[in-house]
């Protein structure tokens, strides 16, 4: 029992990230890792927006070429009621031709798919929107818009997904995204 105590206080602690005079929350994920925080957060709400910005530390080269290609996770929701690596909806992004881009990340059914929504700029704010809306996701990142489809159409209590580096590399560096 104690034991199970001492882990909780620890999980709490790592996982605190007070929000700074601006509003944002600053997601790090360190050297050789994947996470950023072991937060964990539900909502049964289907919409959600964010600000989010990006600083140079997003520019990274993976050991192997062809993961370059691979989408990190943003920022998303579990979905119909499962495991997100079944189900969910999330932005991802990666640094590919010198350019930030960010793109929708969705699992269905155990499998992945993704595509480009847009490329962004460094070092200022752009705006993420998230709805859950019947059979599709409506996603947009600066009013630019996509709507793709969603296997369930309920509303499902889910839970937050945060920055996460990878596929099957871990970050090269230390990489910072501040999130409100």
């Amino acid at each position: 029992m104690k034991i199970n105590k001492l882990l909780l206080v620890f999980l709490i602690l790592i996982s605190c990230n007070k929000p700074d005079s601006e509003g944002y929350k600053t997601y790090t994920i360190n050297k050789g890792k994947h996470r950023s925080t072991y937060s964990y957060k539900t909502s049964r709400d289907t919409s959600f927006t964010w600000s989010i910005i990006f600083d140079s530390s997003a520019i990274y080269t993976t050991q192997d070429s062809l993961n370059q290609y691979d989408i990190n996770k943003l920022i998303g929701w579990s979905d119909c009621g499962k495991n997100h690596m079944d189900y969910s909806m999330r932005f991802g992004w990666r640094w590919l031709y010198d350019s930030l881009e960010i793109h929708w990340f969705k699992h269905e059914n155990g499998s992945f798919s993704f595509d480009k929504i847009c490329s962004i700029s460094f070092c200022e704010p752009h705006e993420y929107y998230l709805r859950f809306n019947g059979n599709v996701y409506d996603l947009c990142v600066d009013g630019k818009c996509v709507s793709i489809s969603r296997t369930c159409s309920h509303k499902y209590k889910k839970y937050m997904l945060y920055p996460y580096f990878g596929g099957q590399e871990t970050t090269p560096h230390k990489i910072k995204i501040r999130i409100k």
